[in-house]
């Protein structure tokens, strides 16, 4: 097998065939232990990770433990950055929704897996031989933030993501496992963030911790992406019009204000549709558009219902009467997650029309908990679950 020593010059040819496929960042790192597993391990045992059951499977503890696991004859690891667009300004209309600029493009484990194939074949042609291997982006059992600082790309920041000083932190992560042994780079050891705590101050339900983890349970993110049910009660006027994941803690981050990224890839650009100028319009998405908007996207992730439940939250925070309409007719939806959150958001603003379209559901709904959310929003007392023969969550 190839050896840093015995082929000093591919790590260079692999950094430059990762710039031409549009990476922005390459390096390298060994498949040791990660330095931050326990902490990991700590944040698991506390619960942070709100339903994210599948993160607590024994193989995906041991993986992430011990990258080798997932490759046996793993004898690198080489860890790459494609950079996405940065947050912008949210625009004046109070109508206007917003998401996540990662997921405005299209799906980046699409573009970002045939990328790292491809770098595989260029390896495998520099080497004269098949390899053995293992490609990730967000889709394998990996601390991909460890591997990246310690492969030189950035630091952990209190925003817990990895920032670089000249790329900020809105970049993709990648990860090739190899059985090419490779010199290691040096790991970024400076920590940049300073005193500054913008990014904890700004976030809208305080879930940034002090030891650079996160109490996913109240991440903006998890919220509108992860979690699959009802939103809890006491976090829904934070969302604000936030319909699919978060940028605030990188909105304020003064590495990104200063960021120097190369133009990303086309295919991470805001498609036609985005950024969203009419949320009443979302709301009213059909199976059909909804299957047409979703293609390639990201939002795949959190299908029709989790979205518009999501759409139903930012229209009652617009506290527009303009919502009503929408929102009237989504009290009607087959579906009691988006009843339930439409109910909420009608209580919100609280308008004659709102109450009066409340008060027309009420009758007819056969959903305890739907029940329960119009008689809040109208200002009753909502009873009891176990009252009502319905078990709490």
């Amino acid at each position: 097998m190839g050896g840093p020593r015995s082929n000093p010059q591919l790590k260079e040819q692999i950094r430059r065939r990762s710039r031409e496929l549009g990476f922005v960042q390459c390096g390298f790192t060994t498949p040791d232990p990660p330095p931050h597993f326990a902490l990991f391990q700590a944040w698991l045992e506390s619960g942070r990770h709100g339903r994210m059951a599948y993160l607590q499977s024994a193989r995906a503890r041991s993986a992430r433990g011990q990258p080798q696991r997932l490759l046996a004859s793993c004898r690198s690891i080489i860890v790459l950055a494609a950079a996405y667009p940065a947050p912008s300004a949210p625009g004046p209309d109070p109508m206007a929704g917003r998401l996540a600029c990662y997921a405005q493009g299209d799906d980046y484990h699409d573009v970002l897996l045939p990328k790292l194939k491809a770098l595989v074949g260029f390896i495998e042609e520099k080497l004269g031989r098949t390899i053995e291997f293992r490609a990730y982006t967000d889709t394998g059992p990996i601390l991909e933030r460890d591997l990246a600082q310690r492969a030189g790309l950035g630091w952990i920041g209190k925003n817990t993501l990895l920032i670089h000083p000249r790329y900020g932190s809105c970049f993709f992560l990648a990860e090739i496992l190899i059985d090419v042994l490779l010199a290691p780079d040096e790991p970024f050891e400076p920590d940049r963030c300073g005193t500054c705590t913008r990014c904890l101050q700004a976030c809208p339900t305080q879930c940034i911790l002090p030891n650079r983890t996160l109490d996913a349970r109240r991440c903006l993110s998890y919220l509108t992406i992860e979690l699959k049910g009802p939103v809890p009660a006491e976090l829904r006027e934070p969302v604000g019009n936030w319909v699919f994941g978060c940028d605030v803690c990188q909105e304020v981050c003064p590495w990104n204000r200063r960021a120097q990224s190369p133009p990303p890839d086309a295919h991470f650009l805001p498609r036609g549709h985005f950024p969203i100028a009419d949320l009443t319009r979302e709301l009213a998405l059909d199976k059909t558009q909804a299957a047409e908007r979703f293609r390639g996207s990201p939002l795949r992730r959190t299908k029709r219902e989790g979205y518009r439940r999501n759409v139903a939250l930012a229209l009652g925070n617009t506290r527009q009467p303009a919502a009503v309409p929408a929102l009237s007719q989504a009290l009607r939806d087959p579906l009691p997650l988006i009843r339930q959150h439409a109910a909420w958001a009608l209580g919100r603003i609280g308008s004659a029309h709102a109450k009066e379209a409340l008060a027309q559901a009420l009758p007819e709904e056969q959903d305890l908990g739907c029940q329960q959310e119009i008689l809040s929003a109208l200002g009753g007392k909502a009873a009891d679950p176990a009252e009502r023969g319905q078990a709490k969550p």
